[in-house]
């Protein structure tokens, strides 16, 4: 079962109760950034680039050869002759620019560890299809905790992801939110906080609000990071026991996010992440995500709680994902917030 939620997904089956601290690494800084593997196969369309660049020498000399011979019977050879030739040389140059437009050079080609592990983390989010339940705590630096119920359920559509989660206080307070996030990552968030009658359009400036006091923001409720378009792979490390490709992802002026980059520790066995750290604008502040209790149903892995930490914060949040179905059939009926926000209405 897969879930969205700032980090990866969850196993969800009815009745399943897991514990904390099920499989607990040393949380790892992040490491400096270092040059891709070496030693890959080249891209595919080089063989191609290098034919046509073979052709568009053969034909400028065969062109030059041909008008050196004609030269004595112009009436302006030498003007003639140049003119010629600049204008051999702006129609290669002409010919390169068509093809790079017709066939553009893929980002990862030269990489396939980086195209594998974007394909996986992509596909893992592009068949989402779930219902959770569980609960989300903060835990004090003094140890003091105060939980809230979690619901939520998400589905892939043809224009991207839908997500629509509720958390319940310790009272009777509730926040509702709807996230979608289109095929090429761009986010908008829906929101019915406690104490609201309606939902509406939340601002960009509230995306890195604390959801209902915990380390986990708005904006942390999807995994945008692996659509943007700068990515990179950086030295593959060990975290724990598990040795991970590290993916660093780096947003750009057209995404909506208050992250500058997020890098991702991937387990190679699994394509699954173990870890994460995703870095703040401006301010350069980093949180720290550790995803414990991975396991594997149904032929899918997923994880059973993920931690939240910000950094120079005491403390931590915790999600724990208790039960559920990763085989929900959901349809678009059922991601309207307008009924999850209405007093005495609950997420089903």
């Amino acid at each position: 079962m897969k879930t969205s939620l700032g980090f990866p997904s969850f196993p969800v089956t009815g009745g399943w109760k897991f514990r904390l601290g099920q499989q607990v690494y040393p949380p790892k800084s992040v490491s400096s950034e270092a040059a891709p593997p070496q030693g890959r196969n080249p891209s595919p369309w080089m063989g191609a680039i290098r034919t046509l660049v073979v052709y568009i020498a053969m034909t400028f000399l065969r062109r030059v050869a041909l008008l050196s011979r004609r030269r004595k019977f112009s009436r302006y050879p030498g003007a003639r002759w140049v003119n010629c030739a600049i204008g051999t040389i702006h129609a290669s140059i002409a010919l390169l620019v068509l093809f790079s437009l017709v066939h553009p050079s893929r980002a990862y080609a030269a990489n396939p560890d980086l195209e594998t592990v974007l394909t996986g983390s992509r596909q893992r989010i592009e068949k989402l299809d779930y219902r959770v339940t569980g609960r989300l705590t903060r835990v004090e630096g003094n140890g003091k905790r105060t939980s809230y119920k979690f619901v939520a359920k998400a589905h892939w559509f043809s224009d991207g992801l839908l997500l629509l989660c509720e958390i319940s206080g310790p009272g009777s307070e509730k926040t509702s939110l709807l996230l979608h996030m289109s095929v090429s990552g761009h986010v908008t968030i829906e929101a019915a906080l406690a104490g609201e009658k309606a939902a509406s359009l939340l601002p960009f400036e509230r995306w890195n609000d604390q959801l209902v006091g915990t380390d986990f923001s708005y904006e942390d409720m999807v995994e945008s990071q692996f659509f943007w378009k700068n990515q990179q792979l950086l030295a593959p490390e060990k975290y724990g026991a598990r040795d991970c490709f590290v993916l660093k992802s780096m947003s750009g002026s057209q995404d909506r996010t208050y992250y500058d980059s997020v890098t991702s520790w991937i387990d190679r066995g699994i394509l699954y992440p173990v870890h994460g750290v995703k870095t703040l604008r401006r301010t350069g502040q980093q949180k720290e995500f550790i995803y414990y209790g991975l396991r594997q149903i149904g032929g899918v892995w997923s994880a059973t709680q993920v931690e939240a930490k910000l950094q120079g914060k005491p403390g931590s949040s915790i999600l724990v994902i208790e039960g559920g179905s990763g085989k929900a059939n959901l349809a678009r009926k059922d991601f309207d917030i307008s009924r999850s926000s209405a007093p005495g209405e609950n997420i089903k």
